[in-house]
């Protein structure tokens, strides 16, 4: 599935920071991305979705590393634990750099680690790249 397919692509934002939601949302209509975008709040609200009868299954997941309740390397582990959700391409974007999370999170099966730019116009370029390399070029499993 593509960007220029008739349906909009199915993404999943896990993120509880309401400024860094505002920002994607925002460079996600800036870099015209079709989609439809859900949004939740915590580890716990995203494996709730994805598990809840009749959610759609997104295209991709955007997750954050530190979250509440659970965090992103332990829905990373329920996600590449679960049969049905295992082959959901997952994106670590989060602020942290540190090299100990990048080898955790690609050690669990995420697709890609990014970090958030802390500047406007990086953080629409980020979500352009990402746009063009996940919804454009790569191939995404179908649901």
């Amino acid at each position: 599935m593509t960007a220029d397919d008739s349906q909009p692509i199915s993404v999943l934002l896990v993120e509880d920071d309401p400024g860094d939601v505002v920002l994607i949302e925002e460079a996600f209509e800036h870099n015209k991305v079709r989609n439809s975008l859900k949004i939740v709040g915590d580890g716990v609200e995203a494996m709730d979705y994805l598990r809840a009868p009749g959610s759609t299954r997104p295209d991709l997941v955007l997750l954050d590393l530190n979250l509440p309740r659970k965090n992103g390397l332990e829905v990373l582990d329920e996600l590449r634990a679960d049969a049905s959700l295992a082959p959901i391409p997952v994106i670590m974007l989060t602020s942290s750099a540190a090299h100990s999370d990048v080898e955790a999170a690609y050690a669990r099966g995420a697709n890609a680690f990014v970090v958030k730019p802390l500047e406007l116009d990086a953080f629409m370029d980020l979500i352009g790249a990402i746009r063009g390399f996940w919804l454009e070029v790569a191939q995404l499993p179908s649901a």
